[in-house]
């Protein structure tokens, strides 16, 4: 099939997209990805894409078309400018960078914004090309949860727009199965829609024995809690150091950090704040390929959400990797990613924002035997391989494109 994803973030960024988007060439399908300029989630346009740009402009032998678009910065206007210019681009330029193309789908990777989808409906009006999205956020909710929103009139009004992109897509994709009666209320009903939740990727499912990071070497004989990811508002990075403090007396224990993002700054000067420099480690961002290497050096694994309904019904995209690690996780996060966890026996949970728990799990947690810490992490990947599959979930995505197809033909393109 001829394939269009479309995705504010791609390649170099590190998403989750870029792993179906290189299975589905492996399966053999023709795909072409529409995309921004990558800039997440420092807020700065990547130097490596600054310097040679067509260095970029194929992935795994995918045509990489990109929009011009603002970076995102490190403010909320900065951010709703990023927003919109992907919006811009994509109307704009989209349309002249396809010319010619003719696709049987197109497939929209929605994180945030949800206005990411609508050069997608914009093609699919033009051409008649069936869209499906995969909803990771839901909007206008993680607006006003993030503090970018908070006029009730705009967020009924972003509410409104949310209803008119869902009721235009062919198929809407939940990555968690309690996001359906939240969708169903934007679209009207839940005939169109299917659970397809996130999956490990390959470098996670495939680890095998893989060589600790050298870079942890200083921190061999420590028992070493690692979180990796974006350190965003919705992280609640205040509780985990605040869970930092209550066991800065407890020795040999260090908290790693993988990662930036917008409250990056503010997590380090909290850190300063507290005199807990020693304790927790600010080690920067990596590439995907790098993590395993890291995993396997950590005793844990963390993940946390903050206090709020919305990310209750969220499962972290970070759970399956860390899941397909074996090891260990900590968890302080309300709903969904904390069930995972507890039904997989893959770790220790605590509700979000809840420093004290947290930091009496990991207590609990350096007080197990190694073989018990060892016996969790195989029960997660067990359940990894289980509930979030690779290759079930890819097989299912592509019978429900083929479903969209006239009478099992290419659509019109």
């Amino acid at each position: 099939m001829r394939l269009l994803i479309v995705s504010q973030y791609f390649w170099p960024e590190t998403f989750r997209v870029n792993d179906l988007a290189a299975e589905l060439i492996a399966r053999g399908h023709e795909v072409t990805v529409l995309t921004g300029v990558p800039n997440y989630p420092d807020g700065k346009v990547f130097e490596s894409y600054r310097r040679d740009p067509p260095a970029f402009s194929s992935f795994h032998g995918a045509d990489v078309l990109r929009v011009p678009m603002l970076p995102r910065g490190r403010g909320n206007l900065s951010l709703v400018a990023n927003y919109l210019s992907f919006v811009a681009g994509g109307l704009l330029r989209g349309p002249a960078k396809l010319k010619g193309r003719r696709f049987d789908a197109i497939f929209v990777f929605q994180t945030s914004p949800i206005t990411s989808v609508l050069p997608a409906l914009w093609l699919r009006r033009r051409r008649g090309t069936p869209v499906l999205l995969w909803v990771l956020d839901l909007w206008p909710e993680t607006l006003s949860a993030i503090g970018v929103v908070r006029s009730p009139a705009l967020l009924a009004l972003v509410g409104r727009l949310v209803s008119f992109i869902y009721k235009r897509c062919d198929r809407i994709l939940i990555q968690s199965r309690a996001f359906l009666e939240n969708v169903a209320r934007y679209a009207g009903d839940t005939h169109k829609v299917r659970y397809f939740p996130g999956w490990a990727e390959t470098v996670f499912s495939e680890m095998g024995e893989v060589e600790p990071a050298r870079e942890l070497d200083p921190f061999r004989d420590d028992f070493k809690l690692v979180f990796a990811g974006n350190i965003g508002q919705a992280q609640d990075f205040p509780a985990l150091i605040a869970a930092a403090d209550l066991l800065r007396d407890v020795a040999g224990l260090r908290w790693i950090v993988l990662g930036e993002g917008r409250a990056g700054d503010a997590a380090r000067d909290e850190v300063v704040r507290r005199g807990l420099t020693d304790k927790v480690v600010f080690l920067g961002r990596y590439p995907l390929e790098r993590m395993p290497s890291f995993f396997a050096a950590a005793d844990a694994l963390l993940v946390s959400l903050v206090d709020q309904p919305i990310w209750a019904m969220t499962i972290p995209g970070k759970v399956q990797s860390y899941l397909a690690s074996g090891k260990p996780l900590l968890g302080m996060l309300n709903g969904e990613g904390a069930r995972v966890i507890d039904e997989a026996g893959a770790g220790l949970t605590g509700g979000a924002g809840d420093a004290a728990m947290l930091a009496a799990n990991v207590r609990r947690l350096m007080a197990l035997a190694p073989d018990e810490r060892a016996r969790m992490g195989r029960a997660g990947q067990a359940y990894c391989a289980r509930e979030f599959g690779r290759e079930q979930s890819i097989d299912r995505l592509e019978q429900w494109i083929e479903e969209l197809q006239p009478r099992g033909e290419g659509g019109p393109g």
